[in-house]
């Protein structure tokens, strides 16, 4: 059974933020382009109220994120912060941390389709995506510190990417990386060409729709925690993890049918 239909978030007449829901896959389309999709106080709240709903749609197997125009996304909007009182500052950092975690949080897989410029928060945000499709147009860049402005936040998504001296480079020089040495340093996983890119993270995402959605889940959620745990603790909760799955209805039928050599038959 297919799912289609389209959600607009926002109240004005240029919503914030587009949501576009097809065959099992979302599409989260940050919708400022004259603003270079900056991560306005409001279009962080868009963006909280989305993945809450995709939390728990159980229809939706992937989840892409994309930017309007000519940018990916520009990071925060520095006219907002600009002579903004200490506090509203700080709740608004909060409220982005708080954002790239529920990414982590989601049981769905997502996909970063960087359409172009990718800075400062815009680039914590590939980071943080589970995987990333560029156009070859993309680039990236952490360049608070050439606004006197260290992109302390940006810096722990990345540093959970690329090499350590990598993102020090980065975040110390604020320079612009092209799509292929986004490739190459692990920021992204794949260049395709820039009028590819939606079709290419499609065709990707449909592929990652054809594992079994719990099984997927579960693993994601490992993958994150033994990231951050010890050597003896992750493997600790490796080894319950996968003794689990183990035990688990799609983890039989994916047995059953390679010992039978057949294709596997998982719920959609």
């Amino acid at each position: 059974m297919t799912s289609r239909r389209m959600i607009i978030v926002g109240m004005d007449d240029t919503a914030r933020l587009l949501q576009h829901i097809d065959e099992g896959v979302a599409t989260l389309t940050l919708n400022r382009p004259r603003q270079f999709n900056a991560l306005s106080s409001a279009l962080l709240a868009d963006l909280h109220a989305a993945l809450d709903r995709l939390r728990g749609d159980e229809s939706v197997r992937v989840v892409v994120i994309t930017g309007a125009g000519a940018a990916f996304c520009s990071g925060h909007d520095l006219k907002e912060m600009q002579g903004a009182a200490p506090e509203a500052v700080q709740a608004l950092f909060a409220s982005c941390s708080a954002m790239m975690q529920k990414l982590i949080a989601l049981p769905q897989p997502v996909i970063a389709a960087v359409n172009g410029v990718a800075t400062a928060a815009g680039c914590q945000l590939v980071a943080q995506c589970d995987l990333a499709v560029a156009a070859d147009n993309a680039r990236f860049s952490v360049s608070g510190i050439n606004l006197g402005l260290f992109c302390s936040t940006p810096a722990v998504a990345l540093s959970r990417n690329v090499s350590r001296k990598r993102a020090a480079e980065m975040l110390f020089t604020g320079e612009f990386i092209e799509a292929e040495t986004a490739l190459d340093w692990g920021l992204v996983n794949r260049v395709e060409p820039a009028a590819r890119l939606m079709e290419s993270t499609r065709e990707f995402a449909n592929y990652l729709k054809s594992k079994p959605r719990e099984s997927l889940a579960l693993g994601k959620a490992l993958f994150y925690r033994q990231l951050e745990a010890g050597l003896q603790g992750a493997y600790e909760d490796a080894s319950r993890t996968i003794s689990a799955n183990m035990g688990g209805e799609e983890a039989r039928e994916g047995v059953d049918a390679f010992l039978s050599k057949r294709p596997p038959n998982w719920k959609a």
